[in-house]
């Protein structure tokens, strides 16, 4: 695991852009998966700033709240649309989302991992760290080779959903890819920003490697860059 420590989390985002940057218009690469939620969203408007030619990008997204209504802003795929499609220019035809709606949410995120693999899998994830170690909406007890789903999510990440619909929603259920799909993305770019999450980091890093801590198999992984800033870090 490469780690990339700052002393702020501008700072960090400025380094992570640096990188995301070269990786995203190297010739290779097709394939891109995006997280939302507060850590990245800088590292987004930053890309955008930068106009590069990036059309040649096929992006999905990673997870989803289950329930909340679909035409909701602070939705994963709403915010990634703003944020990532139409700020970084791309045809709406190469922005692939889950769907938020009860009914569908399960098949939509089937579909997604069943496009991965038609592509030839990811070239890149960008994700967040949950305070409790999720992935995506992979809490503790996700195995390694699990696939997309529904899940019942943790008290600490239904709290987190409330802060962040500023106690609109609190979406007790997330529909996320699968860790078997994230993992055997090429390149792995992941931030963790603020003090809340140290212990994540901690057991993200130096842990037993277990279901218990799904980033922690992230420890495996030949291509992760992990950016902190300092409070995440415990310094």
């Amino acid at each position: 695991m490469n780690l990339s420590l700052h002393p702020t989390a501008e700072r960090a985002n400025e380094a992570a852009e640096s990188l995301l940057a070269g990786w995203l218009t190297a010739s290779r690469v097709q394939t891109l998966m995006v997280a939302a939620g507060n850590s990245p969203l800088d590292l987004y408007h930053r890309m955008a700033e930068r106009r590069l030619p990036l059309g040649h990008l096929d992006v999905f997204t990673l997870d989803e709240y289950v329930g909340v209504p679909r035409d909701e802003p602070r939705n994963c795929t709403n915010l990634l649309r703003r944020s990532v499609a139409e700020a970084w220019n791309l045809r709406p035809d190469r922005f692939l989302a889950i769907s938020s709606q009860e009914s569908d949410a399960l098949a939509s995120a089937q579909e997604q991992e069943r496009r991965v693999a038609a592509a030839g899998g990811l070239d890149v994830v960008i994700l967040g760290l949950g305070q409790n170690g999720h992935l995506g909406f992979n809490e503790p007890g996700s195995t390694a080779d699990s696939v997309a789903r529904v899940l019942e999510l943790e008290p600490i990440s239904v709290e987190a959903n409330r802060k962040w619909f500023g106690g609109e929603y609190a979406p007790a259920q997330g529909v996320t890819v699968g860790l078997k799909t994230i993992l055997a993305a090429r390149r792995i770019l992941i931030l963790a920003y603020g003090s809340h999450k140290t212990a994540a980091v901690r057991a993200m890093t130096r842990g037993p490697i277990s279901p218990a801590c799904p980033t922690s198999f992230l420890q495996n992984h030949p291509s992760v860059h992990l950016f902190l800033d300092s409070a995440a870090a415990g310094i």
